[in-house]
Order: C-alpha cells, then structure tokens, then sequence
C-alpha cells in the first residue's frame, strides 16, 4: 500500500456480517444475540436494525448467503484456471474441502450445534444442496467431458459429502496431495472414456470438442 493512503473502510454490511462470523464461531448461532452482534460489530442496535431490518434472523440469513457465495467464488475460480481435468478436479475438491474445514463458525455449528445444520444434511435437503454443488463444478468439468460433466460433477459431490461426514484414514481432502492420489486411482479412470479410431480426441486431459464437428454434422 503506497505511504500515506489509508485503506478503505469496511462497509457497515460486510462489518456485521463478519462480526456475526466471530460470535457464531465463539458462542454458536443460538446463543448470539443482537446485542452481541451490534457489540462485535461497533455499532447501535439502531445500526444494525437500519442495515438489516430483519434484525437477527435477517443478518444471519445474509451471513449465510455472502459465506455460500464466496465458497462457490472460489471453487469456480480454482476449476476454471485448471489446465487439465486432473487439475480440475484436484483443485475444486481440494479448494472446497479445504474452506469447510478452516470455517470457524461453521465447524463450530456441526460440532455443537449439530439439529441446526442436521436438517439441510440429509434426504431432500442434502440432494438440493449437492444439486447446487453440481451445478458450479458442472461448467468447468464440461471442458473435457462434454455433456457428461453434470452427471460427473453430481457423482464426485456426492462422494466429497460422503468423505466431509464420515471421515476416513486414507483420504483426506484438505491434503492436495491425499486428493491427487484419489483422484489418479479412481476419479480419472472412471471418468476417462476411450478415443475413437480417427475421430475426435475425447481424452480426459484434452478440452472435449463442440461445434457441428462435436456432434456429427456436416
């Protein structure tokens, strides 16, 4: 930062939401209080109730959204500078993992508040949720898998859910390296399809073709 310039202040929004960060990652959700987050924050109740008119219940909801979508920022962002499908996978499995796993308030959630966040875990509600996980890997897959990538993309969520809430020995995907070798011995191989004699190259490190050729026509 050149001498002299100041940085710039926080907007009163993000300043709330990230004292909301701090509370739920020190006392839970439901023992945070209005009073607690106005305090975190450096403002009046007034304050608070003048950005989020809903009070508690409406920061906690815009908390949960900013948190979603600077999650899904990132993976996009990880998966779209891959140069290969390996690369790809690596980087989004490993990105999205690794930013569960170092979230303070959330962790603390699962960990101590296990009926808030059980309800959005399972049955229908977990398969709306992988559905949208699916939907942002879906477009980076697509490079090299073509109009298979939503059906891959579901399939691996589905197996970052399974390993993110039954840990295992052998696989841990906050090491890059333990999701390499998963990704080598089972994702690659199960995703990769054969090249056709004389048509066009479909290999999984290779971006899958479009256009008119893509698809047969002349």
């Amino acid at each position: 930062m050149p001498v002299g310039r100041r940085a710039a202040p926080v907007p009163l929004e993000d300043r709330i939401l990230d004292a909301g960060l701090r509370c739920i990652a020190r006392w839970g959700i439901s023992k945070t209080t209005l009073d607690d987050l106005a305090r975190q924050a450096g403002c009046s109740r007034a304050t608070l109730y003048r950005a989020f008119p809903g009070g508690r219940e409406a920061v906690l909801r815009a908390l949960v959204a900013r948190e979603v979508e600077r999650l899904v920022a990132a993976v996009r962002a990880r998966m779209d500078a891959a140069v290969c499908l390996e690369e790809c996978l690596v980087g989004g499995i490993h990105e999205a993992a690794t930013r569960v796993a170092d979230h303070d308030a959330l962790q603390f959630v699962l960990a101590y508040e296990p009926d808030l966040a059980l309800p959005h875990m399972a049955f229908a509600a977990l398969d709306r949720v992988l559905a949208a996980a699916a939907a942002v890997a879906a477009p980076a897959l697509a490079r090299w898998l073509g109009d298979d990538a939503g059906r891959a993309a579901g399939w691996v969520c589905r197996l970052m859910a399974s390993y993110l809430t039954c840990p295992s020995d052998e696989v841990d995907l906050t090491d890059e390296a333990s999701v390499r070798r998963l990704t080598g011995r089972f994702l690659l191989p199960a995703l990769a399809r054969p090249v056709p004699a004389g048509g066009p190259s479909d290999h999984p490190t290779e971006p899958a073709p479009s256009g008119p050729r893509a698809r047969g026509e002349r």
